[in-house]
């Protein structure tokens, strides 16, 4: 109390009630079952759609593929640009600031002009990747170049060079290990974007766990509003995790 003062609390309780009401309201709108009565009903009925499982693990798969996209392509990228290239990181920030600004609607439609091959990934849920990598690049990019400036990244890869190792096991080695975190996080933030994502799914005829929820809402309001409040969950969850994994410091050699 000391710390905060009782206008830190004040805000606290404010921010509390305008994101936990919502939340609240629309769970327990889920277990309404028509006049006076409230179950779990509805949650039965979740329970026994095979459409909500393959939904789900359609929208894990992608999110795994996606984070592991990100993971491979963003963090050679940014080492890299930070290593040889730092005058470039303004071209870095207009880049990963560019899907914010994008409509998603546009962004679908160019992808799909541009994007024609390989067969093997076009028609597949798979290709969904493609765009969700755009969508999830500013979470990515932000959560891996800030643990890079957090760790003396010149020093570790010096003094890597002088053990004789080269820049790949450095990475490997140190790098990675010292972006533990940061790592998580992007991870975590590129979860909740995927899961929480509609736009492209729903225009690409994809099935995924934000679609499902748009078409059972056409018939069974209280289950879109269950899944509705699980997805919530699902991105607090998330940040909660990314709070976590930000909550120490990581010295450059990676030990905490």
């Amino acid at each position: 109390m000391n710390r905060l003062g009782v206008g830190g609390w004040a805000i606290l309780v404010v921010a509390a009630l305008f994101f936990g009401t919502p939340l609240v309201l629309t769970a327990a709108f889920s277990f309404w079952e028509g006049g006076d009565r409230y179950g779990f009903e509805v949650y039965g009925l979740l329970w026994n759609s095979p459409k909500l499982f393959e939904a789900m693990a359609l929208s894990v798969e992608l999110s795994i593929a996606t984070v592991a996209a990100l993971i491979v392509l963003m963090v050679p990228a940014v080492i890299c640009m930070n290593l040889f290239a730092p005058k470039l990181r303004p071209l870095f920030e207009f880049i990963a600031t560019l899907p914010f600004v994008v409509p998603a609607i546009a962004l679908v439609a160019g992808l799909s002009a541009l994007i024609t091959g390989p067969e093997w990934l076009i028609g597949t849920p798979f290709y969904l990747v493609i765009p969700y990598f755009f969508i999830a690049l500013p979470y990515a990019y932000r959560s891996i170049d800030v643990g890079l400036r957090s760790i003396d990244l010149a020093t570790l890869t010096e003094a890597g060079q002088s053990l004789g190792a080269n820049l790949g096991q450095i990475i490997l080695m140190v790098v990675l290990p010292s972006l533990r975190s940061a790592l998580v996080g992007s991870a975590l933030l590129t979860l909740a974007v995927v899961f929480g994502e509609f736009t492209f799914a729903n225009v690409l005829l994809f099935h995924t766990y934000s679609v499902y929820i748009n078409e059972i809402g056409q018939h069974e309001v209280t289950a879109a509003a269950a899944l509705s409040a699980a997805s919530f969950l699902l991105t607090w969850i998330a940040m909660l995790g990314v709070l976590i994994a930000g909550g120490g410091k990581t010295g450059p050699s990676g030990v905490r």
